[in-house]
């Protein structure tokens, strides 16, 4: 890998500023340039000595790229690399941070860059966004898919493969195609699921909101996603509507196989349902990706009383264990446990989990 290189930014939002400070973290030496519609966020990233150099538009500035990231919504960017198709050369690898990429592909031949175009995908996110809340530890463990065109030479691949590597991303790559509909199945689908059961709760709820009020345990949780941008899962479901679709219909008509299960009484086939699932669920991998970061938490055993969330946070802290959250569960339907502590890191974990059992604390992972 080069150890210098001009990186370009068409966007400069939450996935966008954390590859740049990615880039400034682990090669301080690069020199990273910007664009973004608001201002704002490329002027905070150039005072936090993310970026070198904030543009007000898209100009002859990245002819100087060796990469170009495509990072504003995906509405733009037809927009955006007829506008750069202009000034770059044809040394630039071009690349996006798009959830889908046939369309971006596309765009791609029918201008006749595939020879410097891969398509890139970190699979990390947050359900907040927006430069502001972008960082460099986010593509951290992610999977970084990269979907190269057929015409892009090994060389430019190997050398982003290299790249995305040295960020802290695990790449893999796959057809553009084989990208969406595994992303549909993994992401895209997830997400529509999840708004559905808020939905259903917001709709099955009664005046006074008992379901709402209750709904802090599991339910919370595995709706999490339904707190991301709408805007965004707009755009997502409409561009890679067929495979959301198809998806769904195998779905649907699983969950019709269940409901009959469940109104006949088969005791064997809900048994396996709920068996089949917990196995295949707890032989996933620990590569975090998607918008749910890897967490390092424990829930511990405590008394619901005042005092015992300090006395082990001192505990910690005696230890020299840094915390990043902490707090009393007073609802705990599906959880094992009534105080969750995250730490930063899995060594962290590890080093309060031995002391806390050492002081006759029960204590449970979470995972």
């Amino acid at each position: 890998m080069k150890s210098s290189l001009t990186c370009g930014f068409i966007g400069l939002g939450l996935i966008g500023g954390s590859i740049a400070k990615a880039l400034r973290k682990f090669h301080p030496d690069y020199r990273l340039i910007g664009y973004d519609i608001q201002s704002e966020s490329t002027a905070l990233a150039v005072k936090e000595g993310v970026l070198d150099i904030a543009l007000s538009e898209i100009n002859e500035t990245f002819s100087g790229c060796d990469y170009i990231f495509l990072c504003a919504p995906v509405s733009f960017n037809d927009e955006n690399l007829l506008k750069l198709k202009k000034f770059i050369t044809p040394e630039c690898l071009l690349t996006d941070v798009g959830s889908v990429k046939t369309d971006i592909h596309k765009h791609i031949e029918e201008l006749g860059l595939g020879r410097q175009f891969i398509g890139g995908h970190p699979m990390a996110g947050s359900e907040r966004t927006g430069y502001i809340n972008s960082k460099a530890i986010l593509l951290e463990n992610a999977y970084y898919i990269l979907t190269p065109t057929e015409e892009v030479s090994k060389e430019k691949l190997d050398e982003y493969r290299e790249l995305a590597a040295s960020l802290g991303a695990i790449p893999l790559i796959l057809s553009y195609e084989q990208h969406d509909y595994v992303t549909a199945a993994v992401s895209h689908l997830p997400h529509v699921i999840a708004s559905s059961l808020v939905n259903l709760i917001r709709e099955e709820d009664t005046d006074s909101g008992i379901m709402k009020m209750i709904a802090a345990g599991g339910f919370k949780d595995i709706t999490r996603i339904a707190s991301s941008s709408p805007a965004m899962w707009q755009q997502i479901c409409q561009t890679n509507a067929d495979n959301i679709v198809s998806l769904l219909d195998n779905y649907m008509a699983s969950l019709q196989k269940v409901k009959e299960n469940i109104q006949n009484c088969r005791a064997d086939e809900i048994y396996s349902f709920f068996n089949d699932a917990r196995s295949y669920r707890d032989s996933f991998i620990d590569a975090s990706s998607g918008p749910i970061k890897n967490s390092y938490e424990v829930s511990i055993e405590i008394a619901d009383e005042p005092g015992t969330l300090s006395s082990v946070a001192a505990l910690l802290a005696d230890h020299h264990i840094s915390i990043k959250n902490i707090g009393i569960l007073h609802n705990r339907e599906s959880r094992d446990g009534a105080l969750r502590i995250e730490f930063y890191d899995q060594e962290s974990i590890d080093g309060a989990k031995k002391i806390l059992e050492s002081k006759g604390y029960i204590i449970s992972v979470v995972s």
